[in-house]
């Protein structure tokens, strides 16, 4: 099975930290497979701006070299390369200065039809001075976006500040918060599971789902990311963003169509409908830890504080158990957790159904487990239905637990596009489906302030937890206690 490939009007792309690592990393690579596939029309065009100064022949030199390292060798061609990089161009540019917007003005002169893709890959602290500047050079206008990238903020009140920033020079439905995990494959197909099969709707409720686990696992440290890790913590540079909305989709009602506006209606009611957890409850119903030295990726280990190398109580895990106060969900736990330098990398979702009710089968036929669903987001995209099933052979009846299998890569023959490749489309296209309304900012850091709240008031270091585990023994106690167990991703 192959997927269709649509081309979108032609547009200018302008990426704020062009020179940067995400630039690099990810935004050139993705617009690039989106060239190589045919998807982008004449004349779009690709627009670094940074402080840096570089000529335009640096510039495609550096996304040449960037397409090289972070696509695979067998996506590499250097037609399609070459036809990429007569789209770039560069403009050094100061965010905090007027210096260079009156040559970036005239490199993307005045065509007011076309779509105007403003891409701020740089610190949030810089997104006033680039939206003021924007509207005071007049490089706004009614096709234009601008794309945002988490953190929205550190707490309620600076996010409420950022929105209100970015608010007084564009239109909500011209702003993007782009959060890349709901570009993953398989969080759209979460909803493809519910919402386009009888088999499932019927059965997702607290009538028939046990419990729900999210996991957002990492095996690497810090890298190149401490001084804003340090500051931020799991709780905000994971949870508030990825693993919520990953909550919202699982447990949203059915929107009445897939218009941007009533999904996020849905994820909104989600949001709202979340047990407070304040200092009453944070000890019980959450765990914050930090991995100490230990063994990752076939090797030796620092710890947190010796790669920081200063003291810090930042957290480097969180589990939470959150509930959902509505008819749906009434009783039916959802167990989050995220961290660095864990056993593995894996990202999941595990929806744990009822046992049984009675089995039928004498002990000889062995356990009866309870159906799971696991949706795999990372790093092998794919869907498992895990059923009971007769072991095949003679000699009576023995039960199996086993699961109906499918792999992306394995069950579809074309390559399955990164997050941001099909994002940065949709926001060409102006669909904001897959992007968060401000209000789901709001309401996310309305549940997540009170935690923080009560983490500060206790003053209590997180637990530490060696590298290369699954985190700190509190975390395993959080869900045995209700007799539960972690899913431990394979």
């Amino acid at each position: 099975m192959t997927s269709q490939i649509i081309p979108v009007d032609p547009f200018d792309c302008i990426v704020f930290g062009g020179t940067g690592d995400l630039a690099e990393r990810k935004l050139i690579p993705a617009l690039y497979q989106r060239q190589r596939d045919g998807q982008l029309s004449e004349p779009t065009r690709i627009i670094g701006a940074s402080r840096s100064p570089m000529s335009n022949d640096d510039y495609r030199k550096f996304a040449e070299s960037a397409i090289k390292e972070f696509v695979k060798p067998s996506e590499f061609d250097q037609k399609q390369v070459d036809q990429f990089l007569a789209r770039v161009s560069y403009v050094a540019v100061d965010a905090t200065s007027d210096n260079g917007w009156e040559e970036l003005k005239t490199e993307i002169g005045n065509d007011t039809k076309r779509v105007r893709a403003f891409y701020l890959a740089v610190s949030p602290s810089l997104f006033a001075d680039i939206s003021s500047r924007l509207k005071s050079y007049k490089l706004v206008h009614d096709h234009t976006r601008i794309i945002v990238e988490k953190p929205i903020g550190r707490d309620l009140q600076s996010a409420i500040a950022l929105n209100d920033t970015i608010g007084h020079v564009f239109h909500e439905q011209q702003i993007f918060r782009i959060d890349h995990y709901l570009g993953k494959e398989t969080v759209q197909n979460l909803m493809a599971l519910r919402f386009a099969n009888a088999l499932y709707e019927p059965l997702w409720n607290s009538a028939h789902i046990d419990h729900v686990q999210i996991t957002v696992a990492e095996s690497v440290g810090l890298e190149n990311r401490a001084g804003y890790y340090d500051t931020a913590g799991a709780l905000r540079d994971m949870v508030q963003n990825h693993i919520m909305q990953l909550l919202c989709l699982v447990a949203m009602e059915p929107p009445a169509s897939m218009d941007a506006d009533a999904v996020r209606d849905e994820k909104l009611k989600v949001l709202r409908s979340l047990s407070p957890i304040t200092s009453k409850n944070a000890e019980e119903l959450t765990v914050r830890g930090q991995y100490r030295a230990g063994a990752s990726s076939g090797g030796a280990v620092k710890g947190y504080i010796q790669e920081l190398e200063h003291p810090s109580n930042t957290e480097t895990f969180v589990a939470i158990k959150a509930e959902i106060a509505n008819w749906r969900w009434a009783g039916v736990p959802f167990y989050l957790r995220t961290g660095k330098r864990l056993a593995s990398r894996a990202s999941e979702i595990v929806v744990s159904f009822k046992p049984i009710p009675h089995s039928i089968f004498g002990d000889s036929a062995g356990r009866v487990v309870a159906n799971q669903l696991v949706i795999r987001l990372q790093p092998d995209e794919g869907v498992k239905q895990w059923m009971m099933i007769k072991d095949p052979g003679p000699g009576g009846m023995r039960l199996r637990h086993v699961p109906l299998d499918m792999t992306f890569a394995e069950s579809f023959t074309a390559r399955s596009p990164d997050a941001y490749e099909r994002l940065i489309m949709d926001v060409v296209r102006g669909n904001q489906t897959l992007f968060m309304r401000r209000d789901e900012v709001v309401a996310a850091w309305q549940w997540v302030d009170p935690i923080l709240k009560a983490w500060a008031e206790t003053e209590q270091p997180p637990a530490g937890y060696t590298a290369g585990t699954w985190g700190p023994s509190a975390a395993i106690a959080l869900i045995e206690r209700d007799n539960r167990t972690w899913h431990e991703p394979e």
